[in-house]
């Protein structure tokens, strides 16, 4: 059986665990990556209700051992066929008081577990291809001030992506960078930046379904015509 694997996965009504519930309708085992079991086993749980194939997996995106033993979990049940980094953490403050421990762990969350994630996903798509996903940001363009360790950590993100998808293109793994330029209307928003959320309004939020398209259109690209990136933003976002 062909599978999936998705990293960075937390409520339902999160773009994580929509992504899963989508890639499992494509008749791929998806194996539920992130931090919290509750969250996990919710996930898969609703996958397997409606008929798809899930596996609710704890790891931590930063620890190598835990990356690994992920990816070895899926290759045990079949053919890595994408696999989405979808893990990170918007982290504000000023730079001038900002701790080394911020910033590290910033880093650690977006470029080290985006190389480690993407080095075991090269490895087990060498000699079948397959697609990498990887979830960024407006942050991965510019800098913005109070964002100066989110915004650096994208833009490694970014440039590591790049600099896979130039690598590995002749080995038909195709990877893929998703910009997510706003807000998007899930659960996140409405329990963290609930003011936040009341001021945008459902048209000045993006509607999580809508993001999921892009991964999908990503992931069936042909050969003939692969993206590097693609940006996704409401109508009305200024840019």
């Amino acid at each position: 059986m062909k599978t999936a694997i998705v990293i960075g996965v937390g409520p339902d009504r999160g773009l994580g665990a929509q992504l899963c519930e989508r890639f499992a309708k494509q008749d791929l085992h998806v194996f539920v990556a992130g931090r919290t079991q509750a969250k996990l086993d919710a996930v898969a749980k609703n996958i397997v209700s409606t008929g798809g194939s899930a596996t609710a997996v704890v790891a931590d995106a930063t620890d190598e051992s835990a990356v690994q033993a992920l990816f070895t979990q899926a290759a045990n049940q079949g053919s890595l066929s994408v696999a989405i980094y979808n893990a990170g953490n918007a982290v504000m403050g000023s730079i001038g008081e900002m701790t080394t421990a911020t910033f590290t762990d910033a880093w650690k969350i977006c470029c080290l577990g985006g190389f480690l994630f993407g080095r075991e996903a090269i490895q087990q798509m060498s000699s079948t291809g397959g697609t990498i996903l990887y979830t960024g940001a407006s942050a991965s363009l510019r800098g913005v001030s109070g964002f100066g360790a989110f915004n650096s950590s994208k833009a490694g993100l970014r440039a590591l992506a790049q600099a896979m998808a130039k690598e590995c293109g002749k080995d038909a793994i195709h990877v893929g960078h998703v910009i997510i330029d706003g807000a998007i209307n899930g659960e996140k928003i409405k329990m963290l930046a609930p003011d936040y959320y009341d001021k945008l309004g459902e048209e000045g939020m993006l509607k999580i379904e809508s993001v999921v398209d892009v991964y999908e259109y990503l992931y069936k690209q042909p050969k003939s015509g692969w993206s590097f990136e693609v940006d996704v933003r409401t109508s009305i976002e200024n840019w």
